[in-house]
């Protein structure tokens, strides 16, 4: 069977280029649906952490629906991160949240006279304000996609009409420029700085952006001309901000290109897809981590990482893959959640900031241990998502853009598999088809460039084929109950230069295995030379320098407790190396 698989790679190699260039805009791609997944494994356990944290006290209703004193200044934003958070974990891990009915049932008892939180601003925008409810926004669209309870979209409505539609006319007043701005301050937790054309401005650089997308979401179910008019401009004024010139927060630039993918679909305006993929290389080379988490703002790399970015990254790049097709965008998600997303979530199940590997610090370290006000909420969608995007599906095709142990049940296409893998660890994936339709079907496995394809095992059926298409090993035919397809698969170590644009040492390297980025236990950073020091595997996890004594380990982790400030963890990533000591493979 190996001489099968290795007879279709030319085709692979010879349709790579193609893969940033061809459209199918005339077919409709979407993940399988919450209800025809179900996720066990590592993301499984992920998933059931994060929940459970996110029915502790801290997230019970007495304890969300915080004064605008409490919130630090964020009306809405921990109300709206909090129910979207269990939203999504609940239809993900299809389980009943214990406290999202009471939760939607008090939120009325807390608007204001207009009917949303905190001030009434007459004559000012608060941008945190707009942001707070910018979740507020996606967290009752979510719960409306899930429950069809009306309340929650004329909730959504009044605050569409009440708190959005009247900024209108100060959106061209909006500082875009950095002399306006209070530079270099900001916390974990943003604070209004200053007010400037009737804007009152936040440390977190266009945060109002967040609120752009919780308005772009409600689009989708209380649609009206003025708020269609709003978004537009709002995107438009993105558009004009220089992200890196007037160091933005990435959190915020990510959530806006989000919901400019968003806009695109529910619009049909493609245009819109080139300027997310502009922005997102900016962010890639400006705003990303050596271990693909994020630095909080462009080109502020003094400060720390925050996983509402590193998760708003991974659903870009997946996004963005889906309509592009191009297979780069995987990759980058599948680096984002097995070395950011897997390092930031704590043992608890709630999310913390790191110290940000690359322009100023070599190793990776602790920042806070929790985010409870934002990050572990966010946790919710990141995980929620990444069980959504196990599969996706168009007419008759199963796409598998990433591997998770796993089931798939469509019984509009009288289709069923389970997938078993422990990918990234491991080396093999398999799929066993539990119930086939008549007619033939397509299932489309991802092959990252960083994965090596051994060998393929496919159906005995003559009419079952396998081929490389655009980052995916398709296998078509007539499929049976009890058929199986497995890829066996391995990764080769390797030393990879720096990434970020801003780094000028050229003699800066870290190692990885496959999709993994890989640390080691030192006081300073690793200098190398006079000779080739390559990277040697003894296991899925345990690797070493040849010719050297250190040892080196994935900065993944599954929810290990020693990832902790008290257990002071930390890893050096960087490796200094002249010319002559890299060994690239």
């Amino acid at each position: 069977m190996k001489g099968k698989f290795w007879s279709y790679l030319a085709v692979f190699c010879s349709a790579g280029f193609m893969a940033g260039c061809l459209q199918d805009g005339d077919r409709t791609l979407a993940p399988a649906g919450f209800e025809n997944v179900t996720v066990g494994g590592e993301l499984g356990d992920r998933l059931s952490r994060n929940f459970d944290r996110m029915e502790t006290e801290l997230y019970q209703p007495e304890q969300v629906y915080w004064t605008e004193q409490e919130s630090g200044g964020w009306p809405g934003d921990k109300e709206g991160r909090t129910i979207l958070a269990l939203v999504l974990d609940g239809r993900a891990s299809h389980r009943e949240p214990k406290y999202l009915g009471e939760l939607i049932r008090l939120l009325p008892e807390h608007l204001n006279a207009k009917g949303y939180l905190g001030s009434i601003h007459e004559g000012e925008v608060d941008e945190q304000q707009l942001s707070g409810h910018g979740w507020l926004l996606r967290g009752l669209c979510e719960y409306y996609a899930w429950k069809q309870d009306p309340q929650a979209l004329e909730i959504a409505r009044t605050i569409v009409d009440s708190l959005f539609i009247p900024i209108a006319p100060f959106v061209d007043k909006y500082p875009l420029s950095d002399k306006e701005r209070i530079a270099g301050t900001g916390d974990m937790s943003g604070s209004v700085q200053n007010t400037v054309g009737g804007w009152r401005l936040s440390s977190d650089i266009g945060c109002v952006f967040i609120g752009m997308e919780g308005l772009i979401h409600s689009y989708q179910y209380v649609p009206s001309e003025q708020s269609k008019a709003l978004i537009e401009k709002l995107i438009a004024l993105f558009e004009r901000m220089d992200l890196v010139g007037i160091k933005a927060q990435t959190h915020a630039s990510l959530t806006a290109m989000r919901g400019m993918l968003r806009y695109a679909a529910l619009t049909g305006d493609t245009t819109l897809i080139p300027k997310v993929e502009t922005r997102w290389k900016l962010y890639k080379e400006f705003g990303m981590t050596e271990n693909y988490e994020n630095y909080n703002w462009f080109e502020r790399y003094d400060t720390w990482t925050e996983p509402c970015a590193i998760i708003d990254s991974y659903l870009v790049a997946t996004q963005l893959w889906a309509v592009t097709r191009n297979p780069q965008y995987l990759e980058d998600a599948d680096k984002i959640y097995l070395n950011g997303i897997a390092a930031t979530q704590r043992a608890n199940g709630g999310f913390g900031c790191d110290r940000p590997v690359g322009v100023v610090s070599p190793d990776l370290a602790i920042h806070a241990d929790e985010a409870t006000w934002c990050c572990t909420m966010r946790g919710g969608e990141g995980l929620g998502r990444a069980a959504e995007y196990a599969y996706f599906v168009e007419a008759d095709t199963v796409y598998v853009p990433f591997y998770h142990e796993s089931t798939l049940a469509l019984p509009d296409r009288n289709i069923a598999l389970s997938q078993h893998t422990g990918y990234p660890f491991g080396n093999r994936v398999e799929f066993i088809v539990t119930e086939a339709p008549k007619r033939a079907v397509t299932l489309a496995l991802a092959v990252p460039s960083y994965l090596r394809p051994d060998s393929v095992q496919l159906p005995s059926h003559s009419d079952v084929s396998a081929h490389f298409v655009q980052g995916f090993l398709r296998v078509s035919g007539h499929f049976d109950a009890g058929d199986t397809v497995a890829l066996n698969y391995g990764f080769e170590p390797r030393w990879v230069p720096l990434e970020n644009r801003d780094i000028a040492d050229k003699t800066l390297y870290k190692a990885m295995y496959g999709p993994l980025v890989l640390g080691y236990e030192a006081d300073a950073p690793l200098e190398l030379a006079g000779k080739e020091f390559p990277i040697v595997a003894d296991g899925p996890d345990a690797f070493r320098i040849e010719g050297t004594e250190f040892r080196l380990t994935p900065l993944y982790h599954l929810l290990d407790p020693a990832v902790s400030s008290g257990a002071n963890y930390h890893r050096m990533v960087t490796v200094k190396m002249d010319t002559a000591t890299v060994c690239l493979e």
